[in-house]
């Protein structure tokens, strides 16, 4: 571990890592890894492309999200991470709710069904590219109207892929959940551990030290 790729934290060291992300979850979730994410933009096009498979666009866009950031003069030498998380239903993806309507209709189309949210964590670090994915079934259980509204009046679907956080009171809505529920709040943190081992990372160690 090279004074390049380290921060001091109080008498600790935590290894530093470029988060192609302005998220506060992704951010909180590698600090509770040990380690020290220095933000970066991610501005990139996030349309789908013709005939892309949901899995594809996601894998993708947590790609282009971490080269860009990459690009940025603070990633210096650093691994850089990009993530994209969307909620799913088939091949359709529920992104952030415009509106209270449409809260609604997503809440609605998601009540007392299994859902699933695909994950994608990448990292970059000059030629190297190295990505991973988790899709996690969620099952919600049956909303009624007075439900939705009350989560409306929270503030807290919008902003939000799906309009829910499950980390938060969107976590009253679930009854199930199979797979990941780090990449459900945003970041797969098994997988993005066993990509940052192959840049020289062991989270097991940081968080030790950290």
């Amino acid at each position: 571990m090279t004074e390049a790729v380290t921060a001091t934290v109080g008498e600790t060291l935590r290894p530093r890592v470029g988060l192609a992300s302005q998220s506060p979850r992704r951010h909180s979730l590698l600090r509770e890894l040990g380690l020290d994410p220095v933000p970066l933009r991610a501005g990139i096009d996030e349309s789908r492309h013709d005939d892309e498979r949901l899995t594809d666009f996601i894998r993708r866009l947590a790609i282009e999200k971490a080269q860009h950031g990459a690009t940025e003069p603070a990633a210096a030498a650093l691994p850089v991470i990009g993530g994209d998380t969307e909620v799913c239903l088939g091949e359709t993806a529920f992104g952030k709710p415009e509106d209270a309507e449409d809260v609604r209709r997503m809440l609605r189309e998601l009540s007392d069904r299994v859902h699933q949210v695909v994950s994608a964590v990448a990292i970059v670090r000059g030629d190297v590219v190295r990505v991973s994915h988790v899709v996690t079934d969620v099952r919600f259980r049956a909303l009624g109207d007075a439900d939705i509204d009350h989560y409306i009046d929270s503030g807290e679907p919008f902003g939000r892929a799906g309009a829910y956080a499950v980390q938060g009171l969107g976590g009253a809505f679930v009854s199930h959940l199979s797979g990941s529920y780090s990449a459900v709040v945003g970041l797969p943190v098994y997988e993005t551990a066993n990509l940052l081992r192959e840049f020289g990372i062991d989270v097991l160690a940081a968080g030790r030290s950290a």
